[in-house]
């Protein structure tokens, strides 16, 4: 698709490319997307377009560039300088490894990352393990996995996967599976057993490391969505 014919505004025209160029925010699509839009909106960030963007992937609005882009990819554009700054998912970060300014935690899109095996051979892995000295895991999130067995101190075989992951141990493939969940019911539903928590995440935003030195409306931004959050959080309480 050509992205420069699903522009909403004229960049050559438009007002905010005189004086101090707009900021760049990314958007994630997915889960996160919609509160994403709200909290940027009630935080005075100019949103239009978003609410129902079809296929386009660029907005120029007043004052801020915004670009919907995939969740695994946010980090890449905020630590290359593609964005100077972004709302992202503290999975994605960790996985990610890149050098990017955590901001501020945004306290939506709760999720855990968790250790599962099959219900019917609980106990199977670990008789594996002191049998072998390895286990094999198959995951989506090889960095974050291989982090949590160093701590453990456990030698494991990691199977890098891009879905299905929950078949892999049922059909003899892995031992066990390190997955995201909100709720377990998908793991529930194919016989898989939480035995272990990994980490828990939530929507956080970011800033490029040299946006965030040398533009002040990168800090001012997250200072007005930390504000939207705890007036959000004294409402719920």
């Amino acid at each position: 698709m050509d992205i420069t014919k699903s522009m909403t505004g004229d960049p050559r025209s438009d007002k905010a490319t005189i004086g101090r160029p707009r900021l760049k925010i990314a958007v994630p699509k997915g889960s996160l997307f919609a509160q994403s839009v709200a909290l940027l909106k009630a935080a005075g960030i100019d949103t239009t377009g978003l609410d129902d963007p079809g296929r386009q992937l660029v907005f120029y609005n007043d004052g801020v560039e915004l670009y919907i882009v995939r969740p695994t990819d946010v980090p890449v554009f905020a630590s290359y300088g593609g964005v100077d700054c972004a709302i992202c998912g503290k999975d994605s970060l960790m996985e990610a490894g890149l050098e990017v300014v955590e901001l501020a935690d945004l306290k939506f899109g709760a999720c855990r990352f968790v250790v599962a095996e099959p219900a019917q051979a609980t106990g199977a892995a670990d008789e594996t393990y002191q049998k072998l000295g390895v286990l094999r895991v198959a995951t989506k999130y090889p960095r974050i996995t291989a982090r949590y067995y160093q701590t453990m101190g456990v030698q494991v075989e990691l199977i890098k996967m891009h879905g299905n992951i929950e078949l892999t141990p049922l059909c003899g493939m892995a031992d066990r599976i390190v997955d995201i969940t909100a709720t377990g019911t998908t793991l529930k539903e194919n016989n898989l057993v939480i035995i272990d928590d990994v980490l828990e995440s939530t929507a956080r935003f970011v800033g490029n490391p040299a946006s965030v030195r040398i533009d002040p409306r990168v800090r001012e931004h997250a200072e007005r969505l930390k504000r939207v959050v705890e007036a959000d959080d004294r409402i719920d309480t």
